[in-house]
């Protein structure tokens, strides 16, 4: 189990909470990654708010980054202990994101820790990319 920022929606609305949860929840991917850190962005708190239709589909971890260390991994590319950062491909929206402890996600969404993890998510997404 593992603490995580949930979104879930029902008939009567969109509600957000910190929930636990269990690792086999986590969704489809080749690399385990245990979060160290992640950012708060204007489009995770559209999407907590529900103040705008961000999330595609339900229940939604949010947060659109994060970056941390590998745990486990069947992609070629990522072995446990690797450091890496994650920014885009829909995570928060279409894939569980980063607000949590762990994320489980595609290997090629992932990048190799290119500055400190910390420094990474300081920085931000948008940051981030324009370094890259």
């Amino acid at each position: 189990m593992f603490d995580a920022v949930l979104i879930e929606k029902s008939d009567s609305g969109q509600e957000a909470g910190l929930s636990k949860i269990d690792t086999s929840r986590l969704p489809q991917g080749e690399v385990l990654v245990d979060v160290a850190w992640s950012t708060l962005n204007y489009k995770d708190a559209l999407a907590i708010t529900g103040a705008s239709p961000v999330v595609r589909s339900f229940p939604m971890v949010p947060g659109i980054d994060f970056a941390g260390v590998v745990a486990e991994s069947s992609h070629s590319a990522f072995e446990p202990g690797d450091r890496v950062v994650l920014n885009g491909w829909g995570v928060g929206e279409r894939h569980w994101g980063g607000l949590a402890a762990k994320a489980r996600v595609s290997g090629d969404w992932l990048e190799p820790e290119r500055v400190s993890l910390r420094d990474a998510m300081a920085i931000g997404t948008a940051g981030y990319t324009a370094m890259l």
